[in-house]
């Protein structure tokens, strides 16, 4: 049964398929990122760092920052984010020196073996996913890739 009827139950057609609503597509699509990112999160993190840890090296690979922008950086308290430094800081991954501008601050940036750690753990992301990938037919790659440049031009507005 399609179009308008009273009683439908059916998407009406459209040219290109049946019309789909967005609020239960919505549904699904942050159902399917969420579960895909942390799963990724975990594959990413491995025995070296946690996720919460591995998400602190990833946003002090770009530029050393001050305890209180990354707790902002990754929404949580001051507190928390002092005992993930910490833990980065004993197992060398991270290092503390003097803010330059701010006697008050001091910044958090990557070691060497750090940075290792954090490459170390994308290339493992990026062969999870992968190995996922190169299981899909060419037809659903297609697919996959059409959503994925849809996903990025979604999250760039």
């Amino acid at each position: 049964m399609q179009g308008g009827g009273a009683g439908n139950t059916e998407p009406a057609a459209s040219p290109v398929g049946p019309k789909i609503a967005a609020a239960p597509l919505a549904v699904e699509v942050r159902i399917a990122v969420m579960r895909t990112s942390r799963r990724l999160r975990t594959e990413a993190s491995g025995d070296a760092v946690s996720p919460g840890q591995y998400s602190v090296l990833a946003a002090i690979a770009q530029a050393p920052l001050t305890l209180r922008q990354l707790a902002d950086r990754e929404h949580m308290q001051a507190p928390s984010m002092t005992r993930i430094v910490n833990a980065l800081e004993e197992s060398s991954l991270v290092a503390r020196r003097e803010h330059p501008t701010d006697g008050r601050q001091v910044l958090v940036e990557i070691s060497p073996s750090g940075l290792r750690t954090l490459n170390e753990a994308r290339t493992r992301r990026t062969e999870w996913l992968a190995t996922r990938i190169a299981a899909l037919s060419p037809e659903e790659r297609a697919v996959l890739r059409k959503a994925a440049r849809l996903l990025q031009d979604m999250s760039a507005k």
